[in-house]
């Protein structure tokens, strides 16, 4: 990267959102994340920004599932597993006659309206 580049809105959002997090994590005061951020939008060039987070530690790269078909179906596939084992669960439990309980007691006080 060249840092003489011009840095874009997106590139000052990402060192703000940065800088939100080290101040959650204690490493910043909040006067020193109010000076920083006043920093970051005044910043024009990647080397403007550089200096801002220069001393802070580098965050870790957080990875996010991938959100393609086959892990779209793996979830789903886990989800229908896991509801049908509950309705097992319950039939073997005895607890799918309940509507009909419920129906049957409704009668028996005049119905339910």
């Amino acid at each position: 990267m060249d840092v003489s580049q011009r840095a874009s809105d997106a590139d000052r959002q990402h060192v703000v959102e940065a800088l939100q997090r080290h101040t959650a994590d204690g490493r910043l005061s909040l006067d020193e994340f109010a000076a920083r951020t006043d920093a970051t939008y005044r910043a024009v060039t990647y080397a403007d920004l550089a200096p801002i987070t220069a001393d802070l530690p580098a965050e870790p790269v957080r990875r996010r599932l991938p959100r393609t078909p086959v892990a779209i179906a793996l979830v789903v596939a886990v989800a229908l597993a896991v509801l049908l084992g509950a309705g097992v669960a319950a039939q073997a439990a005895g607890l799918v006659h309940v509507d009909t309980m419920m129906a049957t007691m409704g009668r028996g006080m005049g119905g339910c309206r």
